[in-house]
């Protein structure tokens, strides 16, 4: 039994590192996407159907170069125009079920068919407490902010506080 928040901590890390070397992906480059194919996938994903100049616009590059990137992410069928629904005169470009696969699988880090077939042999229920006990743990965690300057500053001697 341990005994101690910061050995379960380094335990944890311990296992944590097992579990990534055991089941991280081994089926050659996680991504086979250019940086900015990728960046403008991730932001139509998160920000929804978009003008090229929106794109553009949001993510700080020139609209010609959204432009080529969209069309080229439509050749490969990754992506797709469509009209505008509020305004005929305008067309989105939104991600095709391709886009969104291909982004699910360029975000995976995990082996999740090896993943599968592992936990389908733990005793009923037992995957389902792993994942609520990490969402648990993930769920609790919290922010840690990065210490002001003032508190890197080391105390000032007694001779010399302004308390006295």
């Amino acid at each position: 039994m341990v005994t101690g928040e910061r050995e379960q901590a380094e335990r944890f890390a311990e296992l944590f590192r097992a579990v990534y070397l055991t089941f991280h992906r081994r089926d050659g480059p996680r991504s086979q996407l250019p940086g900015a194919s990728r960046a403008v996938l991730e932001h139509l994903a998160l920000a929804g159907p978009l003008t090229v100049g929106e794109a553009a616009a949001h993510m700080s590059r020139a609209q010609s170069v959204i432009s080529e990137i969209v069309a080229h992410l439509e050749r490969q069928g990754l992506l797709e125009r469509e009209d505008d629904p509020a305004d005929r005169r305008r067309t989105l470009i939104w991600l095709t079920p391709g886009g969104h696969d291909v982004l699910r699988r360029d975000r995976e880090v995990l082996g999740v068919d090896h993943l599968a077939r592992t936990m389908a042999r733990l005793p009923s229920g037992r995957a389902d407490e792993l994942i609520a006990g990490l969402r648990e743990l993930v769920d609790l965690a919290t922010p840690v902010l990065a210490p002001t300057s003032s508190q890197h500053l080391p105390a000032p001697p007694d001779n010399q506080r302004e308390d006295q």
